[in-house]
């Protein structure tokens, strides 16, 4: 399967930024405390002057208006992400868990939406940043599927049904995902020659990604790398929670599971 190189949204990093975070999958739901708690600890004493969500920062998203629920999980977790945006800027961008994020939640929260792929020009380093999911050519039902659910009709009809049965049907995607995670079936990963002619056409030496949970490093070309972020899961043997922090000197893995 092959696909067009997307135009990068460019962002440009102020002066004034020291230090950024990455993180992506921490696939946060009711059904893991344990996991948002230790991502609110993280935004506690996270040092960033700036956070990158990329994508998957929920187990699912039915809906901006299931932050209208009263006691809702989605409602407590907006109030998490709108006082993290007024203690820094706090950027988003869509995974395939939690495509339906739309501008109700960047509203209510102060989170700021990115496109998929995003380039991020900080002193000097040129960093592309994706979900990781469009580069997965090989999964080609899929990608098949990532093109009907983006759409704005299958979305507007998705959201039109009532709130309890979007809900019980992400139950049952869960469920399915559950399932074949439990079977050891082999997930594609990231074709590197597209995520190669992706860093070429935005001019950037470096991708950073999440949706494998494989977190590496890899080098694509001489002087062209992807580095993959962690999933996080604080109630695993042995807890997995990593972010990735940019600072003027490169980058760093920081286990924040260690914390």
């Amino acid at each position: 399967m092959t696909m067009a190189v997307p135009q990068a949204q460019e962002l440009i990093a102020p002066a004034h930024w020291r230090t950024v975070d990455f993180l992506s999958d921490l696939h946060l739901q009711a059904a893991e405390p344990e996991t948002l708690a230790l991502f609110q600890r993280y935004l506690a004493h996270s040092p960033a002057d700036a956070l990158f969500l990329l994508g998957d920062l929920f187990e699912v998203w039915v809906g901006d208006d299931a932050c209208d629920e009263p006691g809702s999980f989605e409602a407590a977790l907006a109030q998490v992400l709108a006082a993290a945006a007024r203690q820094r800027p706090v950027y988003f961008l869509h995974g395939n868990r939690d495509f339906l994020v739309g501008a109700a939640f960047f509203r209510r929260t102060g989170v700021a939406g990115l496109a998929d792929p995003a380039l991020l020009d900080f002193h000097g380093q040129r960093l592309l940043l994706s979900h990781g999911d469009l580069l997965c050519l090989d999964d080609v039902d899929y990608q098949r599927f990532r093109v009907l659910a983006r759409s704005s009709a299958w979305q507007q009809q998705f959201l039109a049904q009532p709130l309890a049965v979007r809900r019980t049907q992400a139950r049952g995607i869960r469920a399915e995902s559950e399932a074949r995670k439990q079977s050891g079936a082999a997930y594609a990963d990231v074709h590197g020659p597209a995520a190669l002619a992706w860093l070429q056409a935005a001019r950037a030496h470096t991708l950073i990604h999440g949706h494998t949970h494989r977190p590496a490093e890899h080098t694509l070309a001489p002087g062209y790398r992807r580095v993959v972020l962690s999933d996080w899961d604080a109630a695993a043997a042995p807890p997995r929670a990593d972010v990735l922090r940019l600072t003027p000197a490169g980058l760093e893995r920081i286990a924040i599971a260690l914390m």
